[in-house]
């Protein structure tokens, strides 16, 4: 009897949860995520305040759902920024190969060997930080190395097979065979590196937030939320303990599709 992937099932319902989550988030909170209340400050969990309350009397939990979202769609756009532009340099240079290709390889090389979060600290002091805007567009710039490499190396290893020498003596285009005949052949590749990518942008994201220079109020985000529970650790451990509770879950919903991913691509249970 064929057993299941366990890390695919476990993965998906764990993220349908979170995802569920989110979007209610997006639309409704049980308060007012910056309501603050002069009574109730530091109140522990209970049936009102699932995670308990910070020292402004605000409803953490409520304050989780809308700073899970902003953290969340914040990772979502710059993944799509990096896989995108990304995608379409490896695509490039791994097909058409040539000179192009080792100069923006060698580039890469040089990229790659900082750490993404040191990049992205670069990138928005640079610009104004604070910002949504700029967090996305640093974090996207700092991505977009790994996913043309990953795409590169992909691609040229389906340069000269069979299949594609047969569909350019048939006449197709370059463009053609890059999106039809060697894109559905790489989806293999490009999908545990989407959720490596996720979960690197969310811990990034929540980095930058956390040092004071990432999204900032009024909006919440799970970094800022996470520095500000530094401050109150003792005197409410429940803030730490709910938001830090949060990020992992993240993360590890989306490793475990990953994990699922890869082990059903190699056939493994």
């Amino acid at each position: 009897m064929k057993r299941g992937n366990g890390f695919l099932t476990a993965g998906l319902l764990l993220t349908c949860v979170l995802t569920a989550l989110i979007l209610v988030g997006f639309f409704w909170t049980p308060y007012d995520p910056n309501a603050m209340a002069v009574g109730g400050k530091f109140d522990g969990p209970s049936l009102a305040h699932w995670m308990g309350t910070d020292n402004f009397g605000r409803d953490i939990f409520s304050r989780v759902l809308k700073g899970t979202g902003t953290t969340v769609s914040i990772a979502l756009v710059t993944l799509a920024i990096g896989a995108v532009c990304g995608c379409l340099v490896g695509a490039l240079t791994g097909y058409f190969g040539g000179p192009a290709d080792g100069l923006l390889m060698r580039l890469n090389d040089a990229l790659t060997a900082f750490p993404s979060i040191l990049l992205a600290l670069v990138v928005i002091s640079i610009l104004e930080p604070g910002k949504k805007a700029n967090v996305i567009l640093a974090l996207g710039l700092v991505f977009i190395p790994s996913f043309a490499r990953v795409t590169r190396t992909a691609f040229a290893g389906l340069r000269d097979v069979n299949f594609i020498k047969s569909a350019r003596l048939m006449g197709a285009g370059s463009v053609r065979i890059l999106a039809v005949h060697m894109l559905p052949n790489m989806l293999s590749v490009l999908l545990p590196a989407l959720t490596i990518g996720f979960n690197n942008a969310v811990l990034a994201e929540a980095s930058m937030s956390f040092l004071g220079i990432g999204v900032t109020p009024p909006d919440a985000s799970l970094g800022y939320m996470l520095s500000e529970a530094q401050g109150m650790l003792f005197a409410a451990p429940w803030y730490a303990l709910g938001t830090g509770l949060v990020i992992v879950l993240l993360v590890f919903s989306v490793g475990l599709l990953g994990e699922g991913l890869r082990r059903r691509d190699k056939g493994v249970l």
